[in-house]
């Protein structure tokens, strides 16, 4: 039986299996670029990433950052949350946003946001049972430069 998760930091030899769960929500990235964005979330003081540890194996992440804004309350935003696809519904992710959410209280912020893909059905369902409420719909636009 697989030990309970514990909640820690990211430190970079966890990406590899950052890279793996990642890959479970159709994210592909190389091991280089998700070195290089990890120095570059790690450096800054206003992003945190946290990793779920079972048995000494990556369960799960999550990556939240500080979002000031003029035209609505300045907030924490869960950016990435992934929990293994054969460790889901154990309470992993819920203690990932727990942990968000202290870290958002003690950065003085007094909401959190997220975004989940329209298609996720159970991750707006696990969203609803801990809390979140849908404030928004919208369209993600991109122009690659």
């Amino acid at each position: 039986m697989a030990g309970l998760p514990h909640i820690r930091k990211i430190e970079s030899t966890d990406l590899p299996a950052v890279t793996q769960l990642l890959e479970q929500l159709g994210y592909t990235i190389s091991a280089q670029e998700l070195a290089k964005r990890y120095e570059t979330v790690a450096e800054d003081r206003t992003h945190a990433v946290w990793v779920a540890v079972s048995d000494d194996k990556i369960v799960g992440f999550l990556h939240a950052f500080g979002r000031p804004a003029l035209e609505k309350p300045p907030e924490v935003v869960i950016q990435a949350m992934v929990v293994d696809h054969t460790m889901r519904k154990g309470g992993i992710g819920a203690r990932l946003v727990e942990q968000s959410e202290r870290w958002a209280k003690t950065q003085g912020y007094t909401s959190i946001a997220l975004s989940s893909h329209v298609d996720r059905a159970d991750a707006h369902a696990f969203y609803e049972r801990l809390g979140f409420k849908t404030v928004a719909t919208s369209r993600l636009f991109r122009k690659i430069l």
